[in-house]
């Protein structure tokens, strides 16, 4: 299996930038692709950005397209996520989660690992 340690949540003002890193360890030579979700208070998990380790293929949600950007770094066995522009309305949990597994990116129920998170709050 993988594990995953998510860090560079914090506290930032609307318009501000933050960096999300996540850090694998395990089985990191099999994942087949990293996401990050976001969970906010009383909502359910969403899919807002993805990454396929071959092709290097990208997805991001319509929330989020134009000011977050995901990468890796295969050296480190690393994903980032970054922020720019942040709004209030971004403030949530957020959690890296790698697949194994060659298929569909856009359920949660399709990525085998989970970071514990990492909460993110965008005040006005």
């Amino acid at each position: 299996q993988v594990q995953l340690v998510e860090s560079g949540g914090g506290l930032v003002q609307a318009g501000d930038s933050l960096k999300l890193s996540c850090l694998a360890s395990g089985r990191t030579f099999d994942i087949y692709a990293i996401a990050w979700f976001r969970q906010p208070p009383g909502e359910e998990r969403e899919l807002i950005a993805s990454i396929r380790t071959i092709g290097e293929n990208t997805y991001y949600a319509d929330s989020v397209m134009g000011r977050f950007t995901i990468s890796r770094d295969s050296g480190t066995n690393s994903g980032f996520l970054q922020m720019n522009n942040l709004k209030p309305e971004d403030t949530a949990v957020y959690y890296c989660a790698a697949s194994l597994i060659w298929g569909r990116l856009d359920r949660a129920r399709d990525f085998g690992s989970w970071g514990q998170g990492t909460q993110v709050t965008v005040s006005t």
